[in-house]
């Protein structure tokens, strides 16, 4: 957002920075509530009582010690020892005081948010990972860009700054409340020079004027920095996420010596950090003017505003300094917005940020409902029906169009084709997670599923773990592990099961690819869908495992996309994707003598 002059302020820039407002106050409260109506309602509606009772008493011993400036200055000023004393001696227990309630309000509150951060982050994680949302927000990345970060930082954030600031905000009324009456008391009447108009609890008029002031100045000049907070944040994330894909791709670039591009895509993401950083610094240097100026004067402008009285000796010394420290709560209270500003500013971009998270999940949730104009139904018990589907790229440029086909349980089917035409886009849309096309796909009900990818996901950890996975590695007994190794060629691996590794980057491709059909033997899906399955692996290696399959797996139905002809023997039906020139591809399914051409005529073309 660019700076406005003042004149341009009222008229344009204010109702959209209002409405603005508005919207931030919407999502941070739609963010917020639902927490305080959870399960856990009762310990974090007694935990934040708690911290507002807290930060309640301390402004209470405000009070009290500012009754104390003036007993304790006019014992000076009288040079009374006895007074003098015993008001240290008040002094010391009322800091103890202070003390114990700011200690616990700090540790009260830091038991919240690391509770409501639990809940919170629960709540987006379940939310991430169901109906493969995670997946479906790649194509909307404008609204969900680095995910992550939103969970592991915006959240911690949101919260750490919604009570800093809500218990701010509440502790600057209240004390508002309590000392504008006690400075209304003190601040007498003015009489207006050359008139005869009096202006009554002057002192509180001042205070209010002062900051009103300081709190439009800071608005205008601090607003962009909401805007440059958010940017701030999105590059950070682009340039972190940009080096952890290096270090997960460290062989592909050792490999392609491609050191030189990294270190170029690099220093562009960071460029894009630096420049935002020296925007921002810009602009808070000129806001530190403004704060630092306004903060300065504010510690002598009380003095100056209560000196007539006290020099006319209409109040004493105690009198001065009690009337200065109730100006000074006064204005420090309305000045709350000007104190607050760069929280508030930061407060603002995490609270956009996360409401454009929870907006892309609510996208991916409603595309997983409605299956994104595919829809997935149950078929009752009988076999796969793929009926009238259509299938389009992400930008609605048509990719395959009219699919129709039947599996029946037990039944085998290799899909073959050029490289591109969509062959695997068909088989995430049989998964139910490819959102763009139309069509309907039946399944059997509560079938046991599995998919198999070109490049299998291996989690961190254990070896059992990667071999079970999705299944919990507890529900797998070793010898079953063992035996699944040992048959897809990984005897070396059988010993290693409680082994802690980062397996993608310990195993070459064609071992992973093994790691996967050992998942298939161990778990024994009804249905198993391969995509390019074997294609890290030699002929040889992927006749046995295609045969472990057909002998141990028989009632298994297998659903293949690959391009060796040697394939073909596996498998009982051939399916051919064939690319038209003049518009999508279409599926046709082949008998033995043209799939054979049809699979060498792929193999060219790949």
């Amino acid at each position: 957002m660019s700076r406005t002059t003042p004149i341009s302020v009222p008229s344009q820039q204010r109702p959209f920075a209002i409405a603005g407002l508005r919207q931030v106050l919407r999502d941070a409260w739609a963010m917020t509530y639902p927490y305080w109506l959870s399960e856990e309602r009762w310990a974090a509606r007694g935990l934040l009582l708690a911290v507002i009772a807290l930060n309640l008493g301390t402004v209470y011993i405000n009070v009290l010690l500012n009754k104390w400036n003036n007993t304790f200055y006019d014992a000076l000023q009288d040079k009374n020892y006895a007074v003098f004393l015993h008001q240290l001696i008040r002094f010391s227990w009322l800091a103890c005081l202070f003390i114990i309630f700011t200690v616990y309000q700090f540790y009260l509150n830091q038991m919240l948010q690391i509770r409501w951060r639990r809940w919170l982050t629960e709540r987006y994680l379940h939310g991430w990972l169901t109906d493969a949302a995670y997946y479906r927000m790649q194509f909307a990345a404008s609204e969900a860009d680095n995910p992550d970060q939103r969970i592991a930082d915006d959240v911690p954030q949101f919260i750490a700054s919604t009570l800093t600031l809500g218990i701010g905000g509440m502790s600057a009324v209240v004390t508002l409340i309590s000392f504008v009456t006690i400075l209304w008391g003190l601040s007498g009447t003015l009489t207006i020079p050359s008139s005869s108009m009096k202006l009554p609890g002057y002192l509180v008029w001042a205070a209010l004027l002062y900051a009103l002031v300081g709190t439009w100045l800071t608005d205008w000049i601090g607003r962009p920095l909401v805007r440059l907070n958010f940017d701030q944040q999105r590059y950070e994330a682009d340039f972190r996420f940009n080096l952890v894909r290096f270090r997960e791709n460290a062989e592909g670039v050792a490999l392609y010596h491609g050191e030189a591009d990294e270190l170029r895509t690099f220093r562009k993401r960071f460029s894009h950090i630096i420049g935002n950083w020296w925007s921002i610094m810009r602009q808070q240097k000129r806001l530190t003017w403004l704060t630092a100026g306004y903060g300065q004067a504010a510690i002598i402008f009380p003095i100056v505003v209560v000196a007539p009285r006290y020099f006319r000796g209409q109040i004493l010394l105690g009198g001065l300094m009690q009337t200065a420290s109730a100006f000074s709560q006064v204005q420090d209270s309305l000045s709350f917005i000007v104190s607050s500003y760069t929280d508030i500013a930061a407060w603002r971009a995490v609270v956009e940020r996360l409401a454009g998270f929870k907006s892309a999940l609510k996208v991916a949730h409603i595309q997983a409902a409605t299956k994104g104009g595919i829809h997935l139904v149950d078929g009752n018990g009988g076999g796969l029906i793929v009926d009238r589907v259509e299938l389009d790229l992400p930008n609605g440029q048509p990719l395959i169009a009219d699919v129709n086909f039947s599996l029946a349980r037990g039944e085998s089917a290799l899909v073959s084709g050029p490289s591109g035409v969509g062959k695997s886009t068909l088989l995430r849309a049989i998964a139910g997670i490819w959102p763009f096309g139309r069509g309907e796909i039946r399944m059997p009900s509560n079938p046991r599923v599995l998919f198999l990818p070109q490049k299998p996901y291996l989690p961190i950890g254990t070896l059992r773990e990667a071999v079970s996975y999705p299944m919990q590695a507890s529900g797998v007994d070793d010898a079953s592990l063992r035996e699944a190794l040992d048959a897809v060629g990984l005897k070396d691996l059988a010993g290693k099961l409680d082994e802690m590794s980062h397996w993608t980057l310990q195993l070459s491709p064609g071992e992973q690819q093994r790691i996967a059909f050992a998942r298939a033997l161990v778990q024994k899906p009804d249905w198993l869908f391969l995509d390019e399955a074997t294609s890290a692996v030699d002929e040889p290696t992927e006749a046995r495992l295609y045969r472990l399959l057909r002998d141990r797996l028989p009632w298994t139905t297998l659903f293949s996309i690959g391009h060796r002809a040697t394939l073909r023997s596996f498998h009982d039906r051939q399916l051919f994707v064939q690319p038209d020139s003049n518009g999508p591809a279409s599926i046709v399914e082949l008998s033995a003598s043209a799939a054979s051409k049809s699979v060498e005529r792929s193999g060219s073309l790949s």
